[in-house]
Protein backbone atom coordinates (compact mmCIF):
# COMPACT_ATOMS: atom_id res chain seq x y z
CA UNK A 1 0.00 0.00 0.00
CA UNK A 2 1.41 3.49 -0.96
CA UNK A 3 1.49 6.10 1.55
CA UNK A 4 -1.67 8.28 1.35
CA UNK A 5 -2.84 11.60 2.95
CA UNK A 6 -4.10 10.13 5.96
CA UNK A 7 -1.71 7.43 6.29
CA UNK A 8 1.30 10.36 6.17
CA UNK A 9 -0.82 12.62 8.49
CA UNK A 10 -1.14 9.79 11.00
CA UNK A 11 2.93 9.20 10.48
CA UNK A 12 3.61 13.08 11.26
CA UNK A 13 1.18 13.10 14.42
CA UNK A 14 3.31 10.28 15.69
CA UNK A 15 6.88 11.94 14.90
CA UNK A 16 5.40 15.12 17.23
CA UNK A 17 4.59 13.33 19.93
CA UNK A 18 7.59 11.37 19.48
CA UNK A 19 9.69 14.53 19.32
CA UNK A 20 8.42 16.17 22.37
CA UNK A 21 9.07 13.13 24.19
CA UNK A 22 12.70 12.44 23.27
CA UNK A 23 13.09 15.68 24.18
CA UNK A 24 11.66 15.50 27.32
CA UNK A 25 13.66 12.33 28.23
CA UNK A 26 16.93 13.21 26.32
CA UNK A 27 16.71 10.27 24.34
CA UNK A 28 17.98 10.64 20.62
CA UNK A 29 14.85 11.27 18.26
CA UNK A 30 15.95 8.82 15.44
CA UNK A 31 15.91 5.62 18.34
CA UNK A 32 12.54 6.77 19.83
CA UNK A 33 11.10 6.74 16.10
CA UNK A 34 12.15 3.44 15.29
CA UNK A 35 11.02 2.14 18.45
CA UNK A 36 7.50 3.72 17.91
CA UNK A 37 6.95 2.60 14.82
CA UNK A 38 8.01 -0.96 16.23
CA UNK A 39 5.12 -0.49 18.67
CA UNK A 40 2.63 1.17 16.26
CA UNK A 41 2.74 -1.98 13.62
CA UNK A 42 1.34 -3.82 16.77
CA UNK A 43 -1.50 -2.24 17.22
CA UNK A 44 -4.61 -3.34 15.88
CA UNK A 45 -5.01 0.18 13.50
CA UNK A 46 -1.71 0.61 12.09
CA UNK A 47 -0.96 2.69 8.98
CA UNK A 48 0.34 -0.36 6.36
CA UNK A 49 2.57 1.39 4.42
CA UNK A 50 5.17 -0.45 1.12
CA UNK A 51 8.76 0.13 2.26
CA UNK A 52 10.08 -0.42 -1.17
CA UNK A 53 13.54 0.84 -3.07
CA UNK A 54 11.64 3.44 -5.24
CA UNK A 55 9.50 5.36 -2.66
CA UNK A 56 13.34 5.84 -0.05
CA UNK A 57 15.21 6.41 -3.42
CA UNK A 58 12.82 9.03 -5.10
CA UNK A 59 10.46 9.88 -2.20
CA UNK A 60 12.65 10.06 0.87
CA UNK A 61 16.11 10.53 0.04
CA UNK A 62 16.51 13.59 -2.58
CA UNK A 63 15.84 15.68 0.28
CA UNK A 64 17.71 14.32 3.21
CA UNK A 65 20.74 14.08 0.39
CA UNK A 66 19.96 17.93 -0.94
CA UNK A 67 19.26 19.55 2.77
CA UNK A 68 22.84 18.11 4.17
CA UNK A 69 24.66 18.84 0.95
CA UNK A 70 23.06 22.40 0.64
CA UNK A 71 24.29 22.64 4.28
CA UNK A 72 27.81 21.63 3.93
CA UNK A 73 30.27 24.80 3.30
CA UNK A 74 32.56 23.62 0.63
CA UNK A 75 35.44 25.84 2.98
CA UNK A 76 35.06 23.14 5.20
CA UNK A 77 35.15 20.26 3.15
CA UNK A 78 37.73 21.19 0.49
CA UNK A 79 40.32 21.16 3.86
CA UNK A 80 39.84 17.60 3.86
CA UNK A 81 38.59 16.54 0.66
CA UNK A 82 41.09 14.00 0.19
CA UNK A 83 40.19 12.14 3.30
CA UNK A 84 36.78 11.87 2.54
CA UNK A 85 37.77 10.54 -0.85
CA UNK A 86 39.48 7.74 0.55
CA UNK A 87 37.15 6.51 2.94
CA UNK A 88 33.86 7.10 0.79
CA UNK A 89 36.03 4.79 -1.90
CA UNK A 90 38.49 2.45 -0.88
CA UNK A 91 37.21 2.26 2.34
CA UNK A 92 34.07 1.22 1.16
CA UNK A 93 35.35 -0.93 -1.08
CA UNK A 94 37.35 -2.74 2.07
CA UNK A 95 34.32 -2.69 3.86
CA UNK A 96 32.14 -4.52 1.22
CA UNK A 97 35.29 -7.06 0.88
CA UNK A 98 35.81 -7.99 4.52
CA UNK A 99 31.57 -8.47 4.76
CA UNK A 100 31.55 -10.61 1.73
CA UNK A 101 34.67 -12.62 2.30
CA UNK A 102 33.29 -13.06 6.30
CA UNK A 103 29.79 -14.26 4.95
CA UNK A 104 31.13 -16.48 2.31
CA UNK A 105 33.36 -18.66 4.69
CA UNK A 106 31.81 -18.09 7.52
CA UNK A 107 28.21 -18.60 6.94
CA UNK A 108 28.71 -20.46 3.29
CA UNK A 109 26.99 -18.01 1.13
CA UNK A 110 27.29 -18.70 -3.07
CA UNK A 111 30.12 -15.75 -4.14
CA UNK A 112 26.98 -13.52 -5.36
CA UNK A 113 25.03 -13.16 -2.18
CA UNK A 114 27.77 -12.31 -0.29
CA UNK A 115 28.96 -9.84 -2.57
CA UNK A 116 25.75 -8.50 -2.71
CA UNK A 117 24.83 -8.27 0.82
CA UNK A 118 28.97 -6.77 1.44
CA UNK A 119 28.25 -3.99 -0.73
CA UNK A 120 24.73 -2.83 -0.08
CA UNK A 121 25.69 -2.91 3.69
CA UNK A 122 29.22 -1.24 3.61
CA UNK A 123 28.67 2.55 3.21
CA UNK A 124 27.43 4.23 6.26
CA UNK A 125 23.76 5.85 5.80
CA UNK A 126 24.14 10.06 5.87
CA UNK A 127 20.22 9.79 6.95
CA UNK A 128 21.38 7.71 10.20
CA UNK A 129 24.24 9.68 10.52
CA UNK A 130 23.62 13.01 9.46
CA UNK A 131 20.69 13.14 12.24
CA UNK A 132 22.15 11.33 15.24
CA UNK A 133 25.62 13.41 15.44
CA UNK A 134 23.14 16.76 14.56
CA UNK A 135 21.39 15.84 17.76
CA UNK A 136 24.71 14.98 19.56
CA UNK A 137 25.65 18.70 18.52
CA UNK A 138 28.85 17.17 16.81
CA UNK A 139 31.16 20.32 15.58
CA UNK A 140 34.04 20.90 14.00
CA UNK A 141 36.35 18.55 11.86
CA UNK A 142 34.50 15.93 13.20
CA UNK A 143 31.03 16.69 11.88
CA UNK A 144 32.19 17.26 8.53
CA UNK A 145 34.08 14.23 8.07
CA UNK A 146 31.25 11.84 9.52
CA UNK A 147 28.87 14.08 7.30
CA UNK A 148 30.77 14.24 4.32
CA UNK A 149 31.69 10.53 4.02
CA UNK A 150 28.18 9.39 4.93
CA UNK A 151 26.71 11.42 2.17
CA UNK A 152 29.68 10.59 -0.88
CA UNK A 153 30.11 6.85 -0.02
CA UNK A 154 26.37 6.34 -0.56
CA UNK A 155 27.58 6.94 -4.64
CA UNK A 156 30.18 4.43 -4.65
CA UNK A 157 28.09 1.90 -2.89
CA UNK A 158 25.19 2.21 -4.75
CA UNK A 159 27.30 2.21 -8.32
CA UNK A 160 29.34 -0.99 -6.86
CA UNK A 161 25.64 -2.07 -6.44
CA UNK A 162 24.58 -1.84 -9.89
CA UNK A 163 28.10 -3.79 -11.04
CA UNK A 164 27.41 -6.39 -8.75
CA UNK A 165 24.14 -6.65 -10.27
CA UNK A 166 24.78 -6.89 -13.49
CA UNK A 167 26.96 -9.76 -12.62
CA UNK A 168 24.31 -11.50 -10.73
CA UNK A 169 22.15 -11.36 -13.62
CA UNK A 170 24.47 -12.81 -16.04
CA UNK A 171 25.64 -9.69 -17.82
CA UNK A 172 29.33 -10.56 -17.71
CA UNK A 173 31.37 -7.23 -17.87
CA UNK A 174 34.46 -7.45 -19.06
CA UNK A 175 37.29 -4.88 -16.83
CA UNK A 176 36.96 -2.42 -19.59
CA UNK A 177 33.32 -2.65 -19.56
CA UNK A 178 33.08 -2.08 -15.30
CA UNK A 179 35.49 0.96 -16.30
CA UNK A 180 33.45 2.49 -18.30
CA UNK A 181 30.47 1.80 -16.40
CA UNK A 182 31.87 3.53 -13.29
CA UNK A 183 33.03 6.53 -15.06
CA UNK A 184 29.84 6.57 -16.62
CA UNK A 185 27.40 6.29 -13.55
CA UNK A 186 30.04 8.76 -11.63
CA UNK A 187 30.96 11.27 -14.28
CA UNK A 188 26.91 11.38 -15.65
CA UNK A 189 25.72 11.83 -11.93
CA UNK A 190 27.65 14.74 -11.47
CA UNK A 191 27.44 16.61 -14.36
CA UNK A 192 23.35 15.78 -14.01
CA UNK A 193 23.10 17.15 -10.31
CA UNK A 194 25.72 20.05 -11.52
CA UNK A 195 23.51 20.79 -15.02
CA UNK A 196 20.23 20.87 -13.18
CA UNK A 197 21.61 23.40 -10.22
CA UNK A 198 23.28 25.47 -12.35
CA UNK A 199 20.26 26.02 -14.21
CA UNK A 200 18.02 26.25 -11.21
CA UNK A 201 20.75 29.50 -9.85
CA UNK A 202 20.83 31.04 -13.43
CA UNK A 203 16.56 31.42 -12.88
CA UNK A 204 16.82 31.99 -8.64
CA UNK A 205 18.97 35.25 -9.63
CA UNK A 206 15.61 36.67 -11.50
CA UNK A 207 14.07 36.70 -8.10
CA UNK A 208 13.92 37.80 -4.91
CA UNK A 209 10.75 35.87 -4.16
CA UNK A 210 11.51 33.44 -1.20
CA UNK A 211 8.40 31.12 -2.17
CA UNK A 212 10.16 30.88 -5.87
CA UNK A 213 13.66 30.60 -4.23
CA UNK A 214 12.57 27.50 -2.30
CA UNK A 215 10.74 25.99 -5.28
CA UNK A 216 13.43 26.12 -7.45
CA UNK A 217 15.57 24.53 -5.02
CA UNK A 218 12.84 21.67 -4.51
CA UNK A 219 12.44 21.46 -8.15
CA UNK A 220 16.66 20.98 -8.00
CA UNK A 221 16.86 18.22 -5.03
CA UNK A 222 13.95 16.24 -7.23
CA UNK A 223 14.63 17.27 -10.43
CA UNK A 224 18.58 16.10 -10.47
CA UNK A 225 18.12 12.88 -8.97
CA UNK A 226 15.21 12.39 -11.91
CA UNK A 227 16.94 13.48 -14.67
CA UNK A 228 20.47 11.15 -13.86
CA UNK A 229 17.60 8.18 -13.17
CA UNK A 230 16.67 9.06 -16.59
CA UNK A 231 19.88 8.42 -17.95
CA UNK A 232 20.17 5.52 -15.71
CA UNK A 233 23.27 7.16 -13.82
CA UNK A 234 23.77 7.83 -10.59
CA UNK A 235 20.73 9.75 -8.73
CA UNK A 236 22.65 10.14 -5.33
CA UNK A 237 25.56 11.75 -6.54
CA UNK A 238 23.39 13.82 -8.46
CA UNK A 239 21.10 15.29 -5.72
CA UNK A 240 24.17 15.64 -3.73
CA UNK A 241 26.18 17.78 -6.32
CA UNK A 242 23.05 19.70 -7.13
CA UNK A 243 22.99 20.33 -3.19
CA UNK A 244 26.33 21.80 -2.88
CA UNK A 245 26.33 23.30 -6.15
CA UNK A 246 23.72 25.17 -4.92
CA UNK A 247 24.68 26.18 -1.48
CA UNK A 248 27.87 27.26 -2.75
CA UNK A 249 28.07 28.50 -5.90
CA UNK A 250 27.28 32.03 -6.77
CA UNK A 251 28.37 32.77 -10.65
CA UNK A 252 25.53 31.95 -11.82
CA UNK A 253 22.77 33.77 -9.70
CA UNK A 254 22.35 33.58 -6.22
CA UNK A 255 19.76 32.87 -3.55
CA UNK A 256 18.67 36.62 -1.51
CA UNK A 257 19.42 37.14 1.67
CA UNK A 258 16.08 36.71 2.72
CA UNK A 259 15.88 33.79 0.57
CA UNK A 260 18.46 31.82 2.20
CA UNK A 261 16.58 32.61 5.85
CA UNK A 262 13.53 30.71 4.37
CA UNK A 263 14.98 27.90 2.14
CA UNK A 264 17.23 27.05 5.34
CA UNK A 265 14.26 27.25 7.52
CA UNK A 266 12.16 25.07 4.77
CA UNK A 267 15.11 22.34 4.15
CA UNK A 268 15.14 22.12 7.85
CA UNK A 269 11.42 21.25 8.13
CA UNK A 270 11.26 18.79 5.21
CA UNK A 271 14.03 16.95 6.08
CA UNK A 272 12.81 16.53 9.71
CA UNK A 273 9.68 14.89 7.46
CA UNK A 274 11.96 12.48 5.72
CA UNK A 275 13.75 11.56 8.35
CA UNK A 276 10.82 10.90 10.70
CA UNK A 277 8.98 8.95 7.93
CA UNK A 278 12.06 7.05 7.52
CA UNK A 279 12.83 5.50 11.15
CA UNK A 280 8.67 5.11 11.32
CA UNK A 281 8.97 2.87 8.63
CA UNK A 282 11.71 1.76 9.19
CA UNK A 283 10.47 0.20 13.28
CA UNK A 284 7.83 -0.98 11.36
CA UNK A 285 8.79 -2.88 8.90
CA UNK A 286 11.31 -4.25 11.75
CA UNK A 287 8.32 -5.76 13.71
CA UNK A 288 7.66 -7.64 10.29
CA UNK A 289 10.94 -9.54 10.48
CA UNK A 290 11.55 -13.26 11.50
CA UNK A 291 15.29 -12.33 12.97
CA UNK A 292 15.25 -16.23 15.38
CA UNK A 293 14.92 -18.04 11.52
CA UNK A 294 18.36 -16.13 10.51
CA UNK A 295 20.25 -15.59 14.08
CA UNK A 296 22.77 -17.44 13.12
CA UNK A 297 24.33 -15.55 9.92
CA UNK A 298 22.62 -12.11 11.43
CA UNK A 299 24.84 -12.49 14.26
CA UNK A 300 28.17 -13.50 11.61
CA UNK A 301 26.86 -10.56 9.28
CA UNK A 302 26.78 -8.32 11.93
CA UNK A 303 30.39 -8.95 13.36
CA UNK A 304 31.85 -8.79 9.33
CA UNK A 305 30.37 -5.46 8.99
CA UNK A 306 31.73 -4.01 12.07
CA UNK A 307 35.07 -5.84 11.65
CA UNK A 308 35.06 -4.38 7.68
CA UNK A 309 34.45 -0.84 9.08
CA UNK A 310 37.31 -1.18 11.50
CA UNK A 311 39.43 -2.41 8.18
CA UNK A 312 37.98 0.68 6.29
CA UNK A 313 38.54 3.47 8.83
CA UNK A 314 41.70 3.00 10.47
CA UNK A 315 44.03 1.72 7.43
CA UNK A 316 42.81 4.82 5.41
CA UNK A 317 43.30 7.32 7.60
CA UNK A 318 46.70 5.68 8.32
CA UNK A 319 47.42 7.25 5.02
CA UNK A 320 47.34 10.67 6.22
CA UNK A 321 49.48 9.68 9.67
CA UNK A 322 52.06 11.94 8.68
CA UNK A 323 50.46 14.61 6.87
CA UNK A 324 49.04 17.75 7.93
CA UNK A 325 45.44 16.12 7.01
CA UNK A 326 46.11 13.41 10.26
CA UNK A 327 42.90 12.03 11.39
CA UNK A 328 43.40 11.49 15.65
CA UNK A 329 42.50 8.85 17.05
CA UNK A 330 39.50 9.77 19.07
CA UNK A 331 38.11 10.92 15.66
CA UNK A 332 39.13 7.29 14.02
CA UNK A 333 37.11 5.86 17.09
CA UNK A 334 34.11 8.25 16.28
CA UNK A 335 34.34 7.27 12.23
CA UNK A 336 34.45 3.73 13.29
CA UNK A 337 31.29 3.37 16.10
CA UNK A 338 29.57 6.51 14.29
CA UNK A 339 29.32 4.34 10.93
CA UNK A 340 26.00 4.22 10.98
CA UNK A 341 23.76 1.73 8.77
CA UNK A 342 19.83 3.00 7.79
CA UNK A 343 17.64 3.57 4.54
CA UNK A 344 20.10 3.45 2.05
CA UNK A 345 20.99 -0.31 2.77
CA UNK A 346 17.49 -0.88 2.88
CA UNK A 347 16.43 0.23 -0.62
CA UNK A 348 19.45 -1.78 -1.98
CA UNK A 349 18.49 -4.86 -0.26
CA UNK A 350 14.89 -4.44 -0.87
CA UNK A 351 16.01 -3.69 -4.75
CA UNK A 352 17.73 -7.03 -5.24
CA UNK A 353 16.15 -8.98 -8.51
CA UNK A 354 14.78 -12.01 -6.94
CA UNK A 355 17.23 -14.81 -8.60
CA UNK A 356 19.80 -13.65 -6.08
CA UNK A 357 20.97 -16.30 -3.98
CA UNK A 358 19.73 -15.62 -0.12
CA UNK A 359 18.20 -12.58 -1.35
CA UNK A 360 15.42 -12.66 1.67
CA UNK A 361 18.01 -13.70 3.94
CA UNK A 362 19.89 -10.22 3.15
CA UNK A 363 16.82 -8.47 3.42
CA UNK A 364 16.23 -9.56 6.75
CA UNK A 365 19.58 -9.33 7.90
CA UNK A 366 19.97 -6.01 6.37
CA UNK A 367 16.74 -5.09 8.73
CA UNK A 368 18.74 -6.64 11.69
CA UNK A 369 21.67 -4.42 10.86
CA UNK A 370 20.07 -1.36 10.43
CA UNK A 371 18.29 -2.28 14.06
CA UNK A 372 21.33 -2.54 15.89
CA UNK A 373 23.17 0.74 14.43
CA UNK A 374 20.40 2.76 15.40
CA UNK A 375 19.28 0.99 19.03
CA UNK A 376 23.17 -0.12 19.85
CA UNK A 377 24.97 3.03 17.83
CA UNK A 378 22.84 5.10 17.85
CA UNK A 379 21.79 5.49 21.61
CA UNK A 380 25.75 5.38 22.70
CA UNK A 381 27.25 7.74 20.31
CA UNK A 382 26.09 10.98 22.36
CA UNK A 383 28.21 9.41 25.67
CA UNK A 384 30.86 8.33 23.64
CA UNK A 385 31.45 11.94 22.00
CA UNK A 386 30.90 14.03 25.51
CA UNK A 387 33.62 11.54 27.08
CA UNK A 388 35.98 12.21 24.42
CA UNK A 389 34.90 16.34 24.85
CA UNK A 390 33.92 15.99 20.95
CA UNK A 391 30.37 18.03 21.63
CA UNK A 392 30.08 21.29 24.08
CA UNK A 393 28.97 20.92 27.15
CA UNK A 394 25.86 22.98 28.04
CA UNK A 395 26.18 24.41 31.79
CA UNK A 396 22.95 25.69 33.51
CA UNK A 397 22.24 29.05 33.39
CA UNK A 398 23.27 31.50 36.46
CA UNK A 399 19.90 32.49 38.77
Amino acid sequence: MGLTVQTAVTLLLVAALVAIICRRVHLPYSVGLVAAGILLAFLPFSPKVSLTREFIFIVLLPPLLFEAAFCLQWQQLRRDFSVIVVLATLGVVISAAVTAIGMHYFAAWPWVGAIAFGVLISATDPVSVIATFREARAQGRLMVLIEAESLFNDGTAAVAFGVVIAFATSHQLSVPEIAITLVKTIGGGIACGACVALAALALVGRTDDHLVEITFTTLAAYGSFLFADHFNVSGVLATITAGLVMGNFNAFGTISERGRSAVDAFWEYAAFVANSLVFLLIGMHEAQQNFAAIWLPGAIALAMVLLGRIFAVYPCCFLFSASSLRVTANHQHVLFWGGLRGAVALALALGLPPDVPQREAIVTISFGVVAFSVFAQGLTIGPMLRRMNEIPVVLPKAS
